[in-house]
């Protein structure tokens, strides 16, 4: 993606899912996906960028929502219940 406007690539940098825990990356890999599909399709210009940054925005939502659930399924899975005395 050499020959793409620097913001295009700036942005697509942050759909990068391999780092992420095991248990995350189904939710991150389907907008990494779309992103590069965009790329594909459409020319760089400011609409392409504000749609990458609004796609990320969506992507991390998700990810933060898979997180919380994670943690909440976590406490109610210990013996006593997640609370804290």
């Amino acid at each position: 993606m050499t020959d793409r406007h620097p913001s295009t690539t700036h942005l697509l940098r942050y759909f990068e899912w391999s780092h992420l825990p095991e248990q995350l990356q189904g939710f991150s890999q389907p907008f990494a996906q779309l992103a590069y599909e965009l790329v594909g399709y459409l020319d760089d210009g400011p609409e392409l960028t504000a749609g990458l940054r609004k796609l990320l925005e969506a992507k991390d939502c998700i990810v933060r929502a898979a997180v919380d659930q994670m943690r909440d399924e976590a406490a109610a899975a210990e013996p006593d219940g997640g609370e804290q005395q």
